[in-house]
């Protein structure tokens, strides 16, 4: 039987995703609530923006109060949020200043613009020769130049022409960079894990490397940590699995509490000073509701020990689906609380998924083999082991329908 909301948004709605034929209306920690009252762990939290767990009531009392104050003014006027926010954050991550955006491209794009500028003003770059580099398998977003920067052909075809000076190398090889970068180089743009592109692990030492050559050639190292940051690989940040720090990083997703868009571009003072009034801006961009909600999603980060949680948690989940030894698995990769698990191509990732929906598990795949794991930060052991017994019973129907 159809459901006349899911028909509805058809109706009205771009087709520019293809959702599980599920409506969700309520959210409560790791759980969400459809129409019909069925209660589902949520395996996804959104692509990471709720790894504080659904409606964090620490968070909501923030957005409520702040709301009930002052949310929007635009960036013509200073107000007593965004000052501490930024701060927050700086202090937290290492760099020195930060521009705050909304959504996690915008924060890519403004990056990206940064580069380019300190490329001609401060490395002496020629005008409009400056040149990206970024990896094959990345998803650093939907704009333009996000997209011009892919290597999927459905996320280019249709969509061209795309800017200048673009380039891709392949993901977890530094000889690649190495032989990539030219004088007109301005940065390298790589995600500590791939996220989109099936939960890509590099090899060790891959970023530290990657810093040392970006060092040696006067590039930026910008790492996108909006899926792998704020506590969802088991660090404060992925990249500081190979205790580097890199030029500039983006962040965004759990940034926002599961609750708003905030973005943050993060950098030291030469880089970010390049930014002079009137080169870059949001109206929506660092207002006071996002940055009083922002600052509390970090405090919460840290003072409820989400970071730690993701660390034992992650290793602990990926243990028990190394127990599953069915044969449609093929690898189980990730770290901390950002897991993929490689399905066997004879079967459709997105047929486990549809199945795991009827047991009460919501997840999504990516690239049609991989299913992803990643749970709101605040999971439990026991919550992990419903998911693992769930997953179980479904890849045992799934290999007899193989059979």
């Amino acid at each position: 039987m159809s459901n006349p909301i899911i028909e509805n948004e058809k109706k009205f709605g771009a087709n520019n995703y293809a959702p599980l034929p599920v409506v969700l209306v309520r959210g409560e920690g790791v759980y969400v609530w459809d129409d019909a009252g069925n209660r589902y762990l949520d395996m996804m939290s959104a692509y990471s923006a709720v790894s504080h767990g659904h409606c964090h009531p620490r968070l909501v009392k923030v957005l409520q109060e702040q709301a009930a104050k002052l949310a929007i003014v635009s960036r013509a006027f200073y107000t007593d949020k965004l000052g501490a926010f930024l701060e927050r954050a700086c202090k937290l991550t290492g760099f020195e200043k930060a521009l705050a955006m909304n959504t996690g491209v915008e924060a890519v794009e403004t990056a990206l613009k940064a580069a380019r500028k300190w490329a001609y003003s401060i490395k002496g770059v020629a005008e409009n020769k400056a040149e990206i580099i970024a990896c094959n398998g990345n998803f650093h977003g939907r704009t333009i130049t996000a997209v011009g920067l892919s290597s999927t052909p459905q996320y280019r075809k249709g969509f061209g022409p795309f800017p200048d000076g673009l380039k891709l190398i392949p993901f977890g090889d530094v000889d690649a960079l190495e032989k990539a970068i030219t004088p007109n180089t301005a940065a390298f743009l790589v995600e500590p894990i791939q996220g989109e592109g099936g939960i890509n692990v590099p090899p060790q030492g891959y970023l530290k490397a990657c810093a040392e050559i970006c060092k040696k050639n006067n590039v930026l190292m910008i790492c996108d940590e909006i899926q792998t940051g704020l506590g969802r690989t088991g660090n404060l940040l992925a990249f500081q699995h190979e205790g580097i720090q890199p030029d500039a990083i983006v962040l965004g997703k759990a940034l926002g509490g599961g609750l708003l868009p905030v973005s943050l571009f993060l950098t030291r003072k030469e880089v970010m000073d390049v930014f002079m009034p009137g080169d870059h801006g949001s109206t929506f961009g660092g207002n006071p509701l996002a940055a009083a909600v922002g600052k509390a999603a970090l405090d919460v980060l840290i003072e409820e020990h989400l970071i730690e949680r993701a660390a034992e948690l992650g290793k602990y989940f990926q243990e028990k689906l190394r127990t599953l030894h069915s044969p449609l698995i093929k690898e189980v990769r990730g770290r901390g609380l950002l897991i993929g698990l490689e399905i066997d191509g004879r079967y459709d990732a997105h047929e486990i998924c549809l199945k795991l929906l009827k047991h009460g598990i919501l997840t999504k795949e990516t690239h049609k083999t991989v299913i992803r794991f990643a749970p709101p930060l605040i999971i439990s052991k026991e919550q992990i082991d419903v998911v693992i017994n769930a997953l179980n019973q479904v890849l045992v129907e799934a290999e007899m329908e193989l059979a």
